[in-house]
This record gives C-alpha cells, sequence and structure tokens, in this order.
C-alpha cells in the first residue's frame, strides 16, 4: 500500500494485469452477484435526472425494475445501488444478439444523449473504493468470473491502473493519476 494524496492505494493495482475480455465473460460481471452497482450520494441525482433520457434503451425488465423500485435502491446498511431484475441482473443492462450484457447508461452516453458514462464503480472495475472519514482506499477487487480479463491482461501486458485510466482520471483527477504513474515507474510498471 502506498499513499497518494488522500488515498490508500494497494500495489495490486500497478503489479496484477487486467483487460476486460468481453467476448468470453459476455459482461456477466453486470449479472452475477447478489447486489447492484455501488453508487455515489451524487449519482442518484443523475440517475434521476437522465432516467426518461436511457430509458428507451433498457429492457422491458429493467423498466419495470426500476419503475416498482426506483432508479436506484438503498440497502438496509445505507448503501446506494442500481436495482435489480429479479435479485438478478442489473437493471440498466441490456443483452445484444450473442446475449453480451452491456449498460443502457453507456448506450445513451454513446449516442451523445447524456454527458454521464455509467456509474464510477462499473467505470473503475476491478478497481474499488472504500470512502472512510480521512482518506480513500483503491483497491483491487479479484473475482473468478473475471479470469479472462487478468489472462489477457497478462497476455498483453496491461496493468490495472492503465486499463482504467480514463475512469480514474475521471474519480481522481488528472493530477492525482500522474502520481500514480510516477509511483507504477517507480516500482518498474
Amino acid at each position: 500500500m502506498f499513499q497518494l494524496g488522500k488515498t490508500i492505494v494497494s500495489e495490486d493495482i500497478i503489479e496484477k494485469d487486467f483487460v476486460c475480455n468481453i467476448k468470453a465473460c459476455k459482461g456477466i460481471c453486470c449479472v452475477e452477484g447478489d447486489a447492484g452497482a455501488p453508487l455515489e450520494q451524487e449519482e442518484i441525482k443523475i440517475l434521476d435526472a437522465i432516467y426518461d433520457t436511457v430509458k428507451p434503451f433498457l429492457r422491458k425488465e429493467g423498466i419495470e425494475a426500476i419503475e416498482q423500485q426506483g432508479t436506484y435502491i438503498v440497502r438496509d446498511n445505507g448503501d446506494l445501488e442500481t436495482p435489480l431484475v429479479n435479485g438478478a441482473e442489473c437493471a440498466y443492462v441490456t443483452f445484444d444478439d450473442n446475449q453480451t450484457a452491456m449498460c443502457g447508461i453507456e448506450q445513451a452516453y454513446n449516442k451523445g444523449l447524456v454527458d454521464w458514462k455509467k456509474p464510477i464503480s462499473c467505470h473503475l472495475y476491478p478497481i474499488r473504493i472504500e470512502d472512510y472519514s480521512e482518506f480513500a482506499a483503491v483497491n483491487y477487487h479479484r473475482w473468478p468470473i473475471c479470469d479472462d480479463a487478468c489472462s489477457l491482461g497478462k497476455e498483453l501486458q496491461v496493468p490495472i491502473y492503465k486499463f482504467v485510466k480514463e475512469a480514474l482520471i475521471r474519480k481522481f483527477g488528472e493530477d492525482w493519476y500522474l502520481e500514480l504513474e510516477k509511483t507504477a515507474q517507480k516500482l518498474g510498471r
């Protein structure tokens, strides 16, 4: 672990390799698990504001889940998340002809209809952020369903921090990322 500003960063994000292999996994990270995508407080306002624009990109089941549960849910522990369809996939998930999961929010973003790509937790994955009162912990979340992404990352020699560069800059800013790169260079990555 090392400190960058008000973050404590796991060396795993520099040392481990990762590149999403969507052809192999078919976006299963948006389907598996027992919770929706983690959301930040300011993101719930965004979801409310863009829902009508994103709605045409969503499946009937996703729309029904959102209209029953809301554009986000609050867990018993107070965590904010995207709602799920029948306790399974994220309500914002769509599927292409090959049954690959895609984000309806990101589809609207790619069409230029909204200026928010998707929740930062999704954009950062496989990095997870845990906020504490004095700092944020920046960690690698290892999940066996992403083994193909780890293999592809190793084959292409792409460390996690480079794979999620855009998301890290979105979350922490360009200066923070430049400091991360300097640290990575010192570690030979």
